[in-house]
């Protein structure tokens, strides 16, 4: 079963909208983790509102650390939750939201997770939410899926901490040989090019990348089939955050 995982920093709503939700729309996304969501005022009619234009859902409770879980009509939500990180003083507060899903048969626990900018409480949210979502996950048998803006680059410690966790599915698509099978059963290997969308992987900032800060993890039994970004105009992308989004396509055992 092949599913597709996005993430998205959406700036908070500050935006375009309407250029926001064809971005959203042009991911094609089966779920979709969120970053920088609305979270005063009317927060949760917001998130809602932002998901039925785009075609979504919302799947995830409660509003801390501006993350949630959005989910789209292929897929059935089992389970879904939000936790607190560990609180650092004078530091932001943190939140991992997660939703455990079924689409087709398969299953996956999916979360959203936005690092702090602070070197240390990155590094332990990391750690954290690698351990919040190995417990959700396991009374389902479902393969972790995790998204988010980790405000660091793929060499910094937190971030190798995630990928070596779980499969940096930009780089796992990147770097995948592609197995073909020839008349007559004999196997034949090629390099296979993977999309990696109009910036090369690069997430921010959006109207001139110079860094890959976001990115989709997926446990082993996840296979990366594509790493890319939206099918969307530049104009739009430049307009709806100050982030682009990245979306992964993968194959999921089923049952």
């Amino acid at each position: 079963m092949t599913v597709r995982v996005g993430t998205y920093n959406l700036h908070g709503l500050r935006d375009s909208l309407p250029a926001l939700t064809r971005v959203i729309a042009g991911l094609r996304a089966d779920v979709l983790c969120v970053q920088e969501a609305p979270r005063f005022g009317r927060w949760r009619a917001r998130r809602r509102a932002l998901a039925a234009a785009a075609g979504m859902r919302l799947a995830t409770p409660g509003r801390l650390g501006g993350v949630a879980v959005l989910t789209g009509p292929r897929v059935r939500v089992l389970e879904a939750r939000s936790h607190a990180l560990r609180v650092f003083l004078g530091l932001e507060l943190r939140g991992l939201a997660i939703a455990v899903v079924e689409a087709g048969g398969a299953r996956l626990a999916v979360g959203s997770l936005h690092l702090d900018l602070h070197d240390p409480a990155r590094v332990h949210h990391a750690a954290e939410a690698v351990a919040l979502m190995e417990r959700a996950a396991a009374p389902y048998g479902a393969a972790i899926v995790l998204g988010g803006d980790v405000n660091e680059r793929p060499h910094q410690p937190a971030w190798r901490y995630l990928a070596g966790r779980l499969s940096d599915c930009h780089e796992e698509a990147a770097s995948r040989l592609a197995y073909e099978e020839l008349p007559g059963g004999r196997p034949e290997v090629r390099p296979v090019e993977r999309p990696v969308g109009r910036a090369g992987g690069l997430t921010f900032p959006a109207a001139r990348p110079s860094a890959r800060i976001d990115g989709v993890f997926a446990a082993p039994e996840a296979r990366v089939v594509s790493c890319g970004g939206a099918d969307a105009a530049a104009a739009d992308l430049a307009a709806a955050s100050d982030h682009l989004p990245v979306v992964a396509e993968l194959r999921l055992p089923v049952g």
